[in-house]
């Protein structure tokens, strides 16, 4: 029920649902043109993710590989790429945050 006793319009609901998947797919489209950084070792490696968490790019300084010890190497990768992927979370909840928490309580709607 809509406050003041009356029953929701459903043309406008299903317009405000419209509205708000297309804004949705809208700030999705956006997030995977968006990328984020992420580093380890003092930015002896780098990791590059665009906002859905998806692995675009990584660098490695010189500096961080030693031949004797991949093992570290290794943290320091998955320290970047999980330092990145933090990144785009905080990227998804600022971009579509809004959007999910307006879908919230939509009848029929899988948020």
């Amino acid at each position: 029920m809509i406050p003041g006793g009356g029953q929701p319009n459903m043309q406008q609901l299903l317009q405000q649902a419209q509205k708000m998947q297309q804004d949705l797919a809208q700030a999705q489209s956006e997030l995977a043109d968006t990328e984020v950084d992420g580093q380890a070792g003092g930015g002896l490696v780098k990791a590059t993710v665009n906002g859905s968490g998806e692995l675009r790019g990584l660098t490695i300084d010189p500096k961080a590989v030693d031949p004797g010890d991949t093992e570290t190497l290794a943290d320091l990768v998955i320290a970047a790429v999980q330092a990145a992927n933090e990144n785009a979370q905080a990227l998804q909840r600022e971009k579509l945050g809004p959007l999910a928490q307006g879908l919230d309580g939509m009848p029929g709607l899988p948020f």
